[in-house]
């Protein structure tokens, strides 16, 4: 590349950097990441779901409890991520109580869609996450962002699950 072509090469890196961290790294950003609603494990959760981003290894376990009606009654998360990681678990954390598995399934789809299509982002009680719509223009780092609430989703999963009644006939001991 030669000497012109480095500083030149070096010098538009230099430019995208603090424009990115800028954009990426807002004071919304920022504040959603410095406070985490839940920290921590529920003693005796009705479900556990665990998500790790592989290119990054940001890392989110999240417990739930449901009620009776089968909506999140308690709720604890253990996020070990990026600042973008720990926001989307900042916006999860303020707004699960009381949500069911529709709900949480419906935002993270529409979070999904708005990193990688386009989309305008969730609505309703997580609509919160919309704050996170820039990172659409880095798909490096959409699956941390993606880490809490894909665990939450597996944990509504698991605790439902053991809910159900098993209705399944036994075969053993017929003959």
């Amino acid at each position: 590349m030669g000497a012109a072509g480095d500083a030149l090469h070096l010098s538009a890196s230099s430019a995208y950097l603090p424009a990115m961290i800028d954009e990426l790294y807002s004071a919304r950003i920022l504040k959603l990441a410095a406070n985490l609603p839940h920290s921590g494990r529920l003693p005796a959760p009705d479900g556990a779901g665990e998500r790790v981003a592989k290119l990054c290894g940001s890392k989110a376990v999240i417990d739930v409890s449901l009620d009776a009606s089968g909506r999140v009654a308690a709720f604890a998360q253990d996020v070990k991520a990026c600042a973008l990681g720990q926001a989307a678990a900042g916006v999860l954390g303020e707004s699960i109580l009381g949500a069911s598995l529709d709900e949480l399934v419906g935002a993270r789809e529409a979070m999904s869609a708005m990193l990688k299509a386009g989309g305008e982002g969730p609505i309703g009680r997580f609509e919160g996450l919309r704050a996170l719509k820039q990172v659409a223009d880095y798909p490096a780092r959409h699956a941390s962002t993606m880490v809490a609430i894909e665990a939450a989703v597996d944990a509504m999963r698991q605790a439902l699950d053991r809910k159900q009644p098993d209705t399944r006939t036994s075969l053993a001991g017929a003959a």
